[in-house]
Protein backbone atom coordinates (compact mmCIF):
# COMPACT_ATOMS: atom_id res chain seq x y z
CA UNK A 1 0.00 0.00 0.00
CA UNK A 2 1.08 3.76 -0.98
CA UNK A 3 1.81 5.13 2.25
CA UNK A 4 1.36 8.51 0.75
CA UNK A 5 -1.92 7.82 -1.09
CA UNK A 6 -3.85 7.39 2.12
CA UNK A 7 -3.56 11.86 3.70
CA UNK A 8 -6.25 13.14 4.71
CA UNK A 9 -6.99 15.14 0.84
CA UNK A 10 -7.58 11.63 -0.57
CA UNK A 11 -9.48 9.72 2.46
CA UNK A 12 -11.73 12.99 2.09
CA UNK A 13 -11.76 12.29 -1.77
CA UNK A 14 -12.60 8.45 -1.29
CA UNK A 15 -15.32 9.43 1.28
CA UNK A 16 -13.52 8.14 4.13
CA UNK A 17 -13.37 9.53 7.73
CA UNK A 18 -10.00 10.14 8.88
CA UNK A 19 -10.62 8.26 11.61
CA UNK A 20 -11.51 5.24 9.53
CA UNK A 21 -7.96 5.13 8.20
CA UNK A 22 -7.82 1.53 7.05
CA UNK A 23 -3.87 2.08 7.72
CA UNK A 24 -5.04 2.98 11.44
CA UNK A 25 -8.01 1.38 12.12
CA UNK A 26 -6.91 -2.48 12.19
CA UNK A 27 -9.27 -3.17 9.69
CA UNK A 28 -6.33 -5.32 7.92
CA UNK A 29 -5.05 -7.36 10.14
CA UNK A 30 -6.07 -10.47 8.80
CA UNK A 31 -4.27 -9.08 5.90
CA UNK A 32 -0.27 -9.04 5.21
CA UNK A 33 0.11 -5.77 4.47
CA UNK A 34 3.02 -4.24 2.39
CA UNK A 35 3.61 -0.44 3.70
CA UNK A 36 5.74 1.51 1.04
CA UNK A 37 5.96 5.45 0.43
CA UNK A 38 5.99 4.76 -3.71
CA UNK A 39 5.70 8.55 -4.23
CA UNK A 40 8.32 9.22 -2.24
CA UNK A 41 10.67 6.40 -3.84
CA UNK A 42 9.59 7.25 -7.10
CA UNK A 43 10.79 10.83 -6.42
CA UNK A 44 14.27 9.38 -4.91
CA UNK A 45 14.68 7.24 -7.48
CA UNK A 46 14.49 10.04 -10.46
CA UNK A 47 16.14 12.93 -8.74
CA UNK A 48 18.25 15.31 -10.68
CA UNK A 49 15.84 13.98 -13.97
CA UNK A 50 14.99 16.94 -15.91
CA UNK A 51 11.33 15.70 -15.91
CA UNK A 52 8.54 17.94 -13.70
CA UNK A 53 7.03 16.45 -10.76
CA UNK A 54 4.08 15.39 -12.82
CA UNK A 55 6.09 13.56 -15.32
CA UNK A 56 7.76 11.59 -12.41
CA UNK A 57 4.49 11.14 -10.46
CA UNK A 58 3.39 8.62 -13.36
CA UNK A 59 6.03 6.52 -13.23
CA UNK A 60 4.61 5.29 -9.69
CA UNK A 61 3.29 2.68 -11.40
CA UNK A 62 6.22 1.26 -12.61
CA UNK A 63 8.15 0.55 -8.79
CA UNK A 64 5.21 -1.12 -8.10
CA UNK A 65 5.71 -3.67 -10.84
CA UNK A 66 9.06 -3.82 -10.41
CA UNK A 67 8.08 -4.77 -6.70
CA UNK A 68 5.86 -7.45 -7.99
CA UNK A 69 8.12 -8.76 -10.66
CA UNK A 70 10.89 -9.88 -7.66
CA UNK A 71 7.94 -11.33 -5.55
CA UNK A 72 6.38 -13.42 -8.09
CA UNK A 73 9.95 -14.64 -9.36
CA UNK A 74 9.73 -12.99 -13.28
CA UNK A 75 12.37 -11.73 -15.31
CA UNK A 76 11.45 -7.95 -16.38
CA UNK A 77 12.63 -8.74 -20.45
CA UNK A 78 9.27 -8.35 -21.73
CA UNK A 79 8.64 -4.94 -19.97
CA UNK A 80 12.19 -3.66 -20.76
CA UNK A 81 11.00 -4.55 -24.48
CA UNK A 82 7.83 -3.24 -24.34
CA UNK A 83 9.29 0.29 -22.74
CA UNK A 84 11.97 0.05 -25.39
CA UNK A 85 9.25 -0.03 -28.13
CA UNK A 86 6.89 2.24 -27.22
CA UNK A 87 9.20 4.94 -25.80
CA UNK A 88 12.31 4.86 -27.58
CA UNK A 89 12.17 7.76 -29.17
CA UNK A 90 11.76 9.94 -26.23
CA UNK A 91 14.72 9.14 -23.78
CA UNK A 92 14.10 11.16 -20.99
CA UNK A 93 10.74 8.77 -20.79
CA UNK A 94 12.21 6.06 -21.38
CA UNK A 95 15.34 6.09 -18.92
CA UNK A 96 12.44 7.13 -16.22
CA UNK A 97 9.93 3.75 -16.43
CA UNK A 98 13.47 1.87 -16.44
CA UNK A 99 15.00 3.60 -13.38
CA UNK A 100 12.00 3.28 -11.54
CA UNK A 101 10.93 0.01 -12.73
CA UNK A 102 14.67 -1.80 -11.49
CA UNK A 103 14.22 0.46 -8.49
CA UNK A 104 10.94 -0.73 -6.98
CA UNK A 105 12.75 -4.68 -8.13
CA UNK A 106 15.99 -3.92 -5.78
CA UNK A 107 13.69 -2.25 -2.98
CA UNK A 108 11.33 -5.55 -3.11
CA UNK A 109 15.37 -7.53 -2.74
CA UNK A 110 16.33 -5.68 0.24
CA UNK A 111 13.41 -5.48 2.74
CA UNK A 112 13.54 -7.73 5.35
CA UNK A 113 9.90 -9.14 5.50
CA UNK A 114 9.94 -9.93 2.01
CA UNK A 115 11.67 -13.45 2.61
CA UNK A 116 9.07 -15.35 0.65
CA UNK A 117 8.47 -15.41 -3.14
CA UNK A 118 5.82 -16.97 -5.09
CA UNK A 119 6.59 -18.80 -8.27
CA UNK A 120 3.00 -19.49 -11.15
CA UNK A 121 3.93 -22.34 -13.23
CA UNK A 122 2.32 -21.63 -17.05
CA UNK A 123 -0.82 -22.61 -17.89
CA UNK A 124 -1.84 -26.11 -19.38
CA UNK A 125 -2.90 -25.10 -22.94
CA UNK A 126 -1.76 -26.88 -26.05
CA UNK A 127 1.07 -25.85 -27.79
CA UNK A 128 0.69 -23.54 -30.34
CA UNK A 129 1.16 -20.17 -31.53
CA UNK A 130 -1.21 -17.79 -29.97
CA UNK A 131 -1.92 -13.87 -29.74
CA UNK A 132 -4.08 -11.62 -27.56
CA UNK A 133 -6.93 -11.19 -28.88
CA UNK A 134 -10.48 -9.10 -28.11
CA UNK A 135 -13.50 -9.92 -29.06
CA UNK A 136 -14.68 -7.16 -31.50
CA UNK A 137 -11.46 -8.21 -33.23
CA UNK A 138 -12.07 -11.51 -33.19
CA UNK A 139 -15.39 -10.87 -34.67
CA UNK A 140 -13.64 -9.01 -37.81
CA UNK A 141 -11.16 -11.76 -38.66
CA UNK A 142 -13.81 -14.13 -38.45
CA UNK A 143 -15.68 -11.79 -41.07
CA UNK A 144 -12.47 -12.05 -43.46
CA UNK A 145 -11.98 -15.66 -42.80
CA UNK A 146 -15.57 -16.60 -44.04
CA UNK A 147 -15.49 -14.12 -46.96
CA UNK A 148 -11.84 -16.23 -48.07
CA UNK A 149 -13.23 -19.27 -46.91
CA UNK A 150 -16.84 -18.66 -49.23
CA UNK A 151 -14.81 -16.60 -51.99
CA UNK A 152 -17.50 -14.38 -51.62
CA UNK A 153 -16.60 -10.48 -51.31
CA UNK A 154 -17.51 -9.05 -47.76
CA UNK A 155 -19.46 -6.25 -47.36
CA UNK A 156 -19.62 -4.50 -43.87
CA UNK A 157 -22.54 -1.82 -43.76
CA UNK A 158 -23.36 -0.28 -40.26
CA UNK A 159 -23.62 2.84 -37.92
CA UNK A 160 -21.07 3.85 -34.89
CA UNK A 161 -22.51 2.55 -31.85
CA UNK A 162 -20.74 1.46 -28.84
CA UNK A 163 -19.28 -1.06 -28.03
CA UNK A 164 -19.74 -2.33 -31.38
CA UNK A 165 -17.80 -0.01 -33.31
CA UNK A 166 -14.54 -1.64 -33.11
CA UNK A 167 -15.51 -4.08 -35.59
CA UNK A 168 -16.11 -1.58 -38.39
CA UNK A 169 -12.64 -0.13 -36.97
CA UNK A 170 -10.73 -3.48 -37.57
CA UNK A 171 -12.50 -4.04 -40.70
CA UNK A 172 -11.89 -1.13 -42.35
CA UNK A 173 -8.08 -1.51 -41.97
CA UNK A 174 -8.32 -4.75 -44.37
CA UNK A 175 -8.65 -3.52 -47.93
CA UNK A 176 -6.23 -6.04 -49.17
CA UNK A 177 -8.56 -8.75 -48.17
CA UNK A 178 -10.88 -6.92 -50.70
CA UNK A 179 -13.17 -6.02 -47.28
CA UNK A 180 -15.17 -3.35 -48.36
CA UNK A 181 -17.10 -1.59 -44.97
CA UNK A 182 -19.77 1.52 -45.72
CA UNK A 183 -20.40 4.00 -42.97
CA UNK A 184 -24.40 4.75 -43.75
CA UNK A 185 -26.25 7.65 -42.41
CA UNK A 186 -28.69 5.60 -39.95
CA UNK A 187 -28.69 1.46 -38.61
CA UNK A 188 -31.91 1.16 -41.28
CA UNK A 189 -29.72 2.49 -44.12
CA UNK A 190 -26.52 0.32 -42.83
CA UNK A 191 -28.83 -2.68 -43.02
CA UNK A 192 -30.48 -2.55 -46.12
CA UNK A 193 -27.27 -1.66 -48.04
CA UNK A 194 -25.93 -5.36 -46.88
CA UNK A 195 -29.13 -7.17 -47.65
CA UNK A 196 -28.46 -5.52 -51.28
CA UNK A 197 -24.96 -6.94 -51.26
CA UNK A 198 -26.17 -9.91 -50.63
CA UNK A 199 -28.69 -9.77 -52.83
CA UNK A 200 -25.80 -9.17 -55.46
CA UNK A 201 -24.11 -11.92 -54.47
CA UNK A 202 -21.35 -10.65 -51.25
CA UNK A 203 -21.41 -11.37 -47.73
CA UNK A 204 -23.47 -8.91 -46.24
CA UNK A 205 -22.73 -8.10 -42.69
CA UNK A 206 -24.02 -5.43 -40.66
CA UNK A 207 -23.71 -5.07 -36.60
CA UNK A 208 -25.07 -3.11 -33.86
CA UNK A 209 -26.33 -3.13 -30.13
CA UNK A 210 -29.83 -3.02 -28.80
CA UNK A 211 -30.74 0.52 -29.59
CA UNK A 212 -29.69 -0.01 -33.27
CA UNK A 213 -31.08 -3.76 -33.46
CA UNK A 214 -34.67 -1.94 -32.98
CA UNK A 215 -34.29 -0.22 -35.48
CA UNK A 216 -33.11 -2.61 -38.16
CA UNK A 217 -35.64 -5.32 -37.00
CA UNK A 218 -38.29 -3.80 -40.00
CA UNK A 219 -34.96 -5.14 -42.32
CA UNK A 220 -34.17 -8.10 -40.61
CA UNK A 221 -37.69 -9.41 -41.76
CA UNK A 222 -37.31 -8.60 -45.24
CA UNK A 223 -34.17 -10.46 -45.76
CA UNK A 224 -35.82 -13.15 -43.74
CA UNK A 225 -38.52 -13.01 -46.63
CA UNK A 226 -36.11 -12.76 -49.29
CA UNK A 227 -34.24 -15.58 -47.74
CA UNK A 228 -30.81 -14.27 -48.39
CA UNK A 229 -27.73 -14.92 -46.26
CA UNK A 230 -26.98 -12.10 -43.81
CA UNK A 231 -25.02 -12.05 -40.51
CA UNK A 232 -26.53 -9.72 -37.99
CA UNK A 233 -23.98 -9.04 -34.66
CA UNK A 234 -25.42 -7.60 -31.98
CA UNK A 235 -23.08 -6.36 -28.82
CA UNK A 236 -25.58 -6.17 -26.37
CA UNK A 237 -25.11 -3.68 -23.65
CA UNK A 238 -27.54 -2.11 -20.94
CA UNK A 239 -30.94 -0.90 -21.91
CA UNK A 240 -33.93 -0.14 -22.38
CA UNK A 241 -33.17 2.44 -25.26
CA UNK A 242 -29.71 3.96 -25.01
CA UNK A 243 -29.52 2.49 -21.49
CA UNK A 244 -25.74 1.74 -20.58
CA UNK A 245 -24.05 2.47 -23.45
CA UNK A 246 -20.46 1.24 -21.80
CA UNK A 247 -22.01 -1.39 -19.83
CA UNK A 248 -22.62 -4.95 -20.75
CA UNK A 249 -25.65 -6.83 -19.94
CA UNK A 250 -27.57 -10.08 -22.03
CA UNK A 251 -30.67 -8.31 -22.01
CA UNK A 252 -31.89 -8.36 -25.94
CA UNK A 253 -31.99 -12.41 -26.36
CA UNK A 254 -35.83 -11.84 -26.49
CA UNK A 255 -35.45 -9.23 -28.90
CA UNK A 256 -33.50 -11.58 -31.28
CA UNK A 257 -35.92 -14.15 -30.79
CA UNK A 258 -38.87 -12.46 -31.07
CA UNK A 259 -38.33 -8.33 -31.46
CA UNK A 260 -39.90 -8.67 -35.34
CA UNK A 261 -43.39 -8.74 -36.74
CA UNK A 262 -45.25 -11.92 -38.04
CA UNK A 263 -43.86 -15.19 -38.18
CA UNK A 264 -40.35 -14.25 -38.45
CA UNK A 265 -37.63 -16.95 -37.14
CA UNK A 266 -34.23 -16.10 -37.12
CA UNK A 267 -31.73 -18.48 -36.28
CA UNK A 268 -29.55 -17.30 -33.47
CA UNK A 269 -25.84 -18.44 -31.79
CA UNK A 270 -24.22 -16.80 -29.08
CA UNK A 271 -20.16 -16.60 -28.69
CA UNK A 272 -18.94 -17.15 -24.45
CA UNK A 273 -15.00 -15.24 -24.49
CA UNK A 274 -13.45 -13.23 -26.61
CA UNK A 275 -12.03 -15.78 -28.64
CA UNK A 276 -14.86 -17.71 -29.11
CA UNK A 277 -16.02 -14.85 -31.10
CA UNK A 278 -14.06 -15.78 -33.64
CA UNK A 279 -15.52 -19.15 -33.73
CA UNK A 280 -19.46 -17.99 -33.10
CA UNK A 281 -18.90 -14.99 -36.25
CA UNK A 282 -17.85 -17.88 -38.48
CA UNK A 283 -20.61 -20.09 -37.23
CA UNK A 284 -22.99 -17.22 -38.07
CA UNK A 285 -21.46 -16.63 -41.37
CA UNK A 286 -21.71 -20.80 -42.11
CA UNK A 287 -25.14 -20.86 -41.37
CA UNK A 288 -26.24 -17.90 -43.34
CA UNK A 289 -24.80 -19.43 -46.39
CA UNK A 290 -26.09 -22.99 -46.14
CA UNK A 291 -29.58 -21.88 -45.09
CA UNK A 292 -29.97 -19.12 -47.11
CA UNK A 293 -31.15 -16.82 -44.49
CA UNK A 294 -30.46 -13.86 -41.78
CA UNK A 295 -28.55 -15.03 -38.63
CA UNK A 296 -27.97 -13.08 -35.66
CA UNK A 297 -24.74 -13.71 -33.52
CA UNK A 298 -24.99 -12.28 -29.74
CA UNK A 299 -22.09 -10.79 -27.87
CA UNK A 300 -21.77 -8.02 -25.63
CA UNK A 301 -19.75 -5.57 -24.16
CA UNK A 302 -17.87 -7.51 -21.59
CA UNK A 303 -16.99 -10.38 -24.18
CA UNK A 304 -16.15 -7.34 -27.11
CA UNK A 305 -13.48 -5.26 -24.97
CA UNK A 306 -12.07 -8.41 -23.08
CA UNK A 307 -9.34 -9.93 -23.90
CA UNK A 308 -7.12 -13.56 -24.10
CA UNK A 309 -4.68 -15.74 -25.44
CA UNK A 310 -5.98 -16.96 -28.69
CA UNK A 311 -4.13 -20.25 -30.62
CA UNK A 312 -5.57 -19.50 -33.92
CA UNK A 313 -6.80 -21.60 -36.57
CA UNK A 314 -5.09 -22.87 -39.98
CA UNK A 315 -7.00 -22.05 -43.13
CA UNK A 316 -7.01 -25.59 -43.75
CA UNK A 317 -8.36 -26.44 -40.25
CA UNK A 318 -11.86 -24.20 -40.57
CA UNK A 319 -15.31 -25.99 -41.69
CA UNK A 320 -15.70 -25.36 -45.38
CA UNK A 321 -18.01 -23.31 -46.70
CA UNK A 322 -19.81 -23.96 -49.99
CA UNK A 323 -21.95 -21.42 -52.12
CA UNK A 324 -24.24 -22.76 -54.78
CA UNK A 325 -24.98 -19.55 -56.91
CA UNK A 326 -27.73 -20.74 -59.32
CA UNK A 327 -26.93 -20.82 -63.02
CA UNK A 328 -28.22 -20.38 -66.03
CA UNK A 329 -30.90 -22.80 -66.86
CA UNK A 330 -31.68 -25.08 -69.66
CA UNK A 331 -33.66 -23.94 -72.49
CA UNK A 332 -37.68 -24.50 -71.74
CA UNK A 333 -36.99 -24.43 -67.79
CA UNK A 334 -39.02 -22.35 -65.66
CA UNK A 335 -36.68 -20.96 -63.21
CA UNK A 336 -38.12 -21.37 -59.80
CA UNK A 337 -36.35 -18.77 -57.38
CA UNK A 338 -38.25 -20.42 -54.27
CA UNK A 339 -37.58 -23.96 -55.33
CA UNK A 340 -35.73 -25.65 -51.77
CA UNK A 341 -32.65 -28.00 -51.32
CA UNK A 342 -32.25 -30.47 -48.50
CA UNK A 343 -31.78 -27.99 -46.22
CA UNK A 344 -35.00 -26.40 -47.31
CA UNK A 345 -32.48 -22.78 -48.60
CA UNK A 346 -33.70 -21.39 -52.26
CA UNK A 347 -31.71 -20.94 -54.43
CA UNK A 348 -29.12 -18.11 -54.54
CA UNK A 349 -30.09 -16.18 -57.55
CA UNK A 350 -27.76 -13.47 -58.56
CA UNK A 351 -29.26 -10.28 -60.74
CA UNK A 352 -27.95 -10.13 -64.34
CA UNK A 353 -27.77 -14.04 -65.38
CA UNK A 354 -30.12 -14.42 -68.06
CA UNK A 355 -32.84 -16.72 -67.60
CA UNK A 356 -32.95 -16.24 -63.68
CA UNK A 357 -35.11 -12.95 -63.19
CA UNK A 358 -37.62 -13.10 -60.52
CA UNK A 359 -39.73 -11.02 -57.96
CA UNK A 360 -38.12 -10.10 -54.78
CA UNK A 361 -39.77 -7.82 -51.94
CA UNK A 362 -41.48 -8.14 -48.77
CA UNK A 363 -44.45 -9.61 -50.02
CA UNK A 364 -45.41 -12.82 -49.37
CA UNK A 365 -44.62 -15.24 -51.95
CA UNK A 366 -46.02 -18.35 -53.56
CA UNK A 367 -44.28 -21.58 -53.05
CA UNK A 368 -41.59 -22.34 -55.54
CA UNK A 369 -42.51 -19.22 -57.79
CA UNK A 370 -41.91 -16.29 -55.91
CA UNK A 371 -45.21 -14.66 -57.39
CA UNK A 372 -46.65 -12.27 -54.87
CA UNK A 373 -49.72 -14.88 -53.00
CA UNK A 374 -52.61 -13.71 -51.06
CA UNK A 375 -53.77 -17.39 -50.41
CA UNK A 376 -54.63 -18.63 -46.85
CA UNK A 377 -53.21 -21.96 -47.19
CA UNK A 378 -49.81 -20.61 -48.83
CA UNK A 379 -49.07 -18.60 -46.28
CA UNK A 380 -49.45 -20.68 -43.84
CA UNK A 381 -47.58 -23.24 -45.49
CA UNK A 382 -44.54 -20.86 -46.36
CA UNK A 383 -44.68 -19.87 -42.80
CA UNK A 384 -44.42 -23.87 -41.52
CA UNK A 385 -41.62 -23.96 -44.27
CA UNK A 386 -39.45 -20.80 -43.21
CA UNK A 387 -39.54 -22.01 -39.04
CA UNK A 388 -38.86 -25.50 -39.89
CA UNK A 389 -35.71 -24.27 -42.56
CA UNK A 390 -34.55 -22.78 -39.03
CA UNK A 391 -34.62 -26.04 -37.46
CA UNK A 392 -33.47 -28.01 -40.25
CA UNK A 393 -30.15 -26.57 -38.84
CA UNK A 394 -29.99 -28.72 -35.92
CA UNK A 395 -28.94 -31.35 -38.63
CA UNK A 396 -25.45 -30.03 -39.12
CA UNK A 397 -24.11 -27.90 -35.48
CA UNK A 398 -22.73 -29.90 -33.16
CA UNK A 399 -24.27 -31.50 -30.17
CA UNK A 400 -24.38 -30.08 -26.80
CA UNK A 401 -20.92 -30.93 -24.59
CA UNK A 402 -20.83 -30.67 -20.94
CA UNK A 403 -17.93 -28.20 -20.09
CA UNK A 404 -16.96 -29.80 -16.41
CA UNK A 405 -18.57 -32.15 -14.56
CA UNK A 406 -20.73 -35.27 -15.62
CA UNK A 407 -23.62 -35.59 -18.35
CA UNK A 408 -25.73 -36.24 -15.51
CA UNK A 409 -26.42 -35.91 -11.91
CA UNK A 410 -28.09 -33.39 -9.08
CA UNK A 411 -27.47 -29.86 -10.62
CA UNK A 412 -26.55 -28.46 -13.80
CA UNK A 413 -25.63 -24.81 -14.30
CA UNK A 414 -26.32 -23.91 -17.58
CA UNK A 415 -24.97 -20.51 -18.97
CA UNK A 416 -25.02 -18.71 -22.22
CA UNK A 417 -22.78 -15.99 -23.69
CA UNK A 418 -20.41 -14.10 -21.67
CA UNK A 419 -21.47 -16.06 -17.94
CA UNK A 420 -18.72 -18.66 -19.17
CA UNK A 421 -16.02 -17.95 -17.11
CA UNK A 422 -17.43 -17.02 -13.65
CA UNK A 423 -19.88 -20.08 -14.47
CA UNK A 424 -16.69 -22.78 -15.00
CA UNK A 425 -14.81 -21.31 -12.41
CA UNK A 426 -17.35 -21.74 -9.87
CA UNK A 427 -18.61 -25.11 -10.73
CA UNK A 428 -14.69 -26.16 -10.60
CA UNK A 429 -14.36 -24.97 -6.68
CA UNK A 430 -17.70 -26.41 -6.36
CA UNK A 431 -16.81 -29.70 -7.58
CA UNK A 432 -13.49 -29.63 -5.94
CA UNK A 433 -15.64 -29.37 -2.72
CA UNK A 434 -17.27 -32.44 -3.63
CA UNK A 435 -20.74 -30.97 -4.44
CA UNK A 436 -22.14 -33.00 -8.05
CA UNK A 437 -22.50 -30.04 -9.99
CA UNK A 438 -22.23 -29.95 -13.43
CA UNK A 439 -21.94 -26.39 -16.60
CA UNK A 440 -22.96 -26.76 -19.88
CA UNK A 441 -23.35 -23.69 -22.59
CA UNK A 442 -24.96 -23.27 -24.67
CA UNK A 443 -23.80 -21.34 -28.29
CA UNK A 444 -26.78 -22.64 -30.85
CA UNK A 445 -29.39 -21.03 -29.14
CA UNK A 446 -31.93 -21.06 -32.40
CA UNK A 447 -32.21 -23.79 -32.87
CA UNK A 448 -30.88 -25.58 -30.04
CA UNK A 449 -28.54 -28.73 -30.15
CA UNK A 450 -30.66 -31.72 -31.02
CA UNK A 451 -29.48 -33.36 -27.80
CA UNK A 452 -30.18 -30.31 -25.40
CA UNK A 453 -33.21 -31.75 -24.14
CA UNK A 454 -31.89 -35.11 -22.92
CA UNK A 455 -29.36 -33.16 -21.22
CA UNK A 456 -31.47 -31.35 -19.27
CA UNK A 457 -33.64 -34.16 -18.41
CA UNK A 458 -30.49 -36.03 -16.72
CA UNK A 459 -30.52 -33.35 -13.81
CA UNK A 460 -32.54 -33.15 -11.00
CA UNK A 461 -32.27 -29.49 -10.76
CA UNK A 462 -31.21 -26.66 -13.53
CA UNK A 463 -30.17 -23.11 -12.52
CA UNK A 464 -29.19 -20.89 -15.03
CA UNK A 465 -27.35 -17.95 -14.32
CA UNK A 466 -28.43 -14.49 -17.13
CA UNK A 467 -27.39 -10.88 -16.82
CA UNK A 468 -30.90 -10.18 -17.34
CA UNK A 469 -34.05 -10.31 -15.37
CA UNK A 470 -34.71 -14.02 -16.81
CA UNK A 471 -34.69 -14.58 -20.95
CA UNK A 472 -33.28 -17.56 -22.01
CA UNK A 473 -34.79 -19.31 -19.08
CA UNK A 474 -38.20 -18.88 -20.38
CA UNK A 475 -37.70 -20.20 -23.58
CA UNK A 476 -35.98 -23.24 -22.13
CA UNK A 477 -39.13 -23.60 -19.58
CA UNK A 478 -41.78 -23.16 -22.90
CA UNK A 479 -39.55 -25.76 -25.00
CA UNK A 480 -38.73 -28.51 -22.30
CA UNK A 481 -41.53 -28.19 -19.86
CA UNK A 482 -38.28 -28.06 -16.81
CA UNK A 483 -38.79 -26.42 -13.68
CA UNK A 484 -35.95 -24.22 -14.24
CA UNK A 485 -34.71 -21.79 -11.39
CA UNK A 486 -32.93 -18.41 -12.71
CA UNK A 487 -30.15 -16.74 -11.21
CA UNK A 488 -30.22 -12.80 -12.54
CA UNK A 489 -28.19 -9.41 -12.28
CA UNK A 490 -29.45 -6.67 -14.05
CA UNK A 491 -26.26 -4.46 -12.95
CA UNK A 492 -24.33 -3.76 -15.87
CA UNK A 493 -21.36 -5.56 -14.23
CA UNK A 494 -20.39 -9.41 -15.21
CA UNK A 495 -21.46 -12.02 -12.83
CA UNK A 496 -18.25 -13.13 -10.42
CA UNK A 497 -17.33 -16.23 -9.87
CA UNK A 498 -18.13 -15.95 -5.75
CA UNK A 499 -21.53 -15.03 -6.60
CA UNK A 500 -22.25 -18.62 -8.35
CA UNK A 501 -20.74 -20.59 -6.47
CA UNK A 502 -22.94 -19.10 -2.94
CA UNK A 503 -25.87 -20.11 -5.48
CA UNK A 504 -24.45 -23.57 -5.97
CA UNK A 505 -23.61 -24.43 -2.43
CA UNK A 506 -27.31 -22.55 -0.68
CA UNK A 507 -28.95 -25.00 -3.45
CA UNK A 508 -26.86 -27.84 -1.13
CA UNK A 509 -27.27 -26.34 1.84
CA UNK A 510 -24.01 -25.72 2.31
Amino acid sequence: MNTDGFDPKNLRLANIPEAENPLENHSLDNYKVIRMDVTKMTRAALEGSDLGVKEIDRAKNMFVLGFLYWMYNREMTHTLKFLDEKFGKKPDILDANVKVLKAGYNFAETREEMSTRYTINPAKIAPGTYRNIMGNQAAALALIAAAQKSGLQLFYGTYPITPASDILHELSKQKNFGVKTFQAEDEIAAICSSIGASFGGSLGVTASSGPGIALKAEAMGLALMLELPLVIINVQRGGPSTGLPTKTEQSDLMQAYHGRNGEAPIPIVAAATPSDCFNMVYEACRIAIMSMSPVIMLSDGYIANGAEPWMFPKSADLKPITVKFAKDKNAGEKFLPYKRDENLSRPWAVPGVKGLEHRIGGIEKQHETGNISYEAKNHEFMVQMREAKVEKIADYIPAQDIEVGTDKGKLLILGWGSTFGAIKSAVLQAREKGLDVSHAHVRYIKPFPKNLGEILYGFEHVIIPELNSGQLIKILRDKFLIPAEGLNKVQGMPFTAEEILTKIENHFGK
